[in-house]
């Protein structure tokens, strides 16, 4: 059990930092839990299969008029912070267990509540079992942008990925993306969200990916944390993520065009040139996502689930408070300031402005909180330096040919 009195950051200083001229990051990013259940039984989730299991008390899915007060509180937020533009993430669970009517009502309430004012980025994240033509009418209707959870070639995929009697999940899964990027949807198509297991052959995970030309691959690291560290994460100084993602960086660099764009990949390497990160695995920009659950309660980034009951947990609702409140709260504020939210050890690194520390759900330790190295400090630092260090000799030889006016094989 965690979150016990004294874990940072809950003895955070708020009025200190306001007197130092910081200032709170308004939300930009919405993730709504619409339904709270799953059709898969994945058992790595760290909704259903971690430490937190509050889902069992939420309501299976978000009724109308929640959905009709988390609109009007975003466009109350958009209003009183001039956001020109926000992000709606459709998120369960399972989404699309909501089924063709909800989707459509609460795209159109979200939809009716900000635009004009304000253009409203739609996402989709599903585990792809259940798409079909309607919802993909549906979507293309709004712009919905769709993710899709594969973990690589059929045996990596059901690994993890089963259905709750124990079948693989993954020729079904395949269904839903071969249409998914058939010719009339393709402008939908995301990208995929992959868990990493060690046990699957990195090159070959990449490849059975890539056979469906995604725009975005992104690369997640099992969640874990101090007291309850990731599969294969010995308490020691091998990098095995760090390995088996350097075979895949290797990969997708080398080829003689960018086949995909690999999201941790390319964060990294705007943070080694000095640009800002647009993602909460690395780097130190100020967090502007927030969560709503299904009943109407405001939380922090629900990956928090992993770490302790309650650990995302916050006293807020839609129906009686502002996402403004949400800002002020320490839990918040403490991923939204930069350095002053890192372990010494991490303030004395020198790469502590690209890996920012790494997530912080992978910092928890209880006693301590959240203020500790990631559990993947070492594969961190193993892969940003073997990155710096491929692109740094990469340019060195490309200004090299330009100096000799040797031809660039790529």
């Amino acid at each position: 059990m965690g979150g016990g009195p004294g874990e940072w950051p809950q003895d955070l200083d708020l009025r200190a930092l306001l007197e130092k001229g910081w200032r709170p990051t308004p939300f930009q990013e919405f993730v709504i839990k619409i339904h709270s259940r799953c059709n898969l039984a994945c058992d790595y989730c760290y909704m259903y299969e971690m430490a937190d299991q509050s889902w069992r008390s939420q309501p299976v899915r978000m009724s109308r008029s929640t959905i009709d007060q988390v609109a009007r509180r975003i466009a109350e937020h958009a209003r009183t912070n001039l956001l020109r533009e926000v992000e709606i993430v459709l998120h369960g669970g399972e989404p699309l267990l909501v089924g063709h009517d909800h989707l459509r009502y609460a795209l159109r309430a979200f939809h009716t509540a900000l635009a004009p004012e304000v253009e409203v980025n739609f996402a989709l994240q599903t585990n792809g079992v259940l798409l079909d033509p309607g919802f993909l009418e549906l979507c293309a209707e709004y712009g919905v942008s769709i993710g899709v959870s594969v973990d690589g070639d059929e045996e990596g995929h059901d690994l993890h990925r089963r259905r709750k009697d124990g079948r693989g999940s993954y020729q079904s899964v395949i269904e839903g993306v071969k249409l998914l990027t058939s010719t009339p949807y393709r402008h939908l198509f995301g990208g995929f969200l992959t868990t990493i297991d060690l046990r699957n052959e990195p090159t070959l995970t990449y490849e059975s990916l890539l056979s469906f030309a995604p725009p975005l691959m992104d690369f997640l690291l099992p969640h874990g944390n101090w007291d309850t560290p990731p599969p294969g994460r010995p308490d020691d100084e091998t990098t095995p993520y760090a390995d088996w993602l350097i075979s895949i960086f290797d990969r997708w660099y080398k080829a003689p065009v960018q086949e995909t764009r690999i999201r941790l990949f390319t964060e990294i390497m705007r943070l080694l040139i000095g640009r800002q990160s647009g993602s909460e695995s690395v780097g130190l920009s100020p967090v502007s996502m927030v969560v709503v659950e299904t009943n109407g309660q405001i939380e922090q980034v629900d990956t928090l689930k992993s770490a302790f009951e309650g650990a995302a947990g916050t006293a807020l609702h839609v129906s009686r408070d502002p996402f403004n409140a949400a800002l002020m709260l320490p839990s918040i504020a403490a991923r939204q300031i930069g350095l002053q939210a890192l372990a010494e050890p991490c303030l004395a690194c020198r790469i502590r402005r690209v890996c920012g520390g790494g997530l912080y759900t992978h910092r928890y330790r209880s006693g301590s909180g959240f203020r500790n190295r990631s559990v993947y400090c070492a594969d961190l630092m193993r892969l940003i330096e073997h990155i710096h260090t491929t692109v740094s000799l990469d340019v060195a030889e490309r200004r090299r040919r330009s100096a000799t006016g040797a031809t660039d094989p790529n």
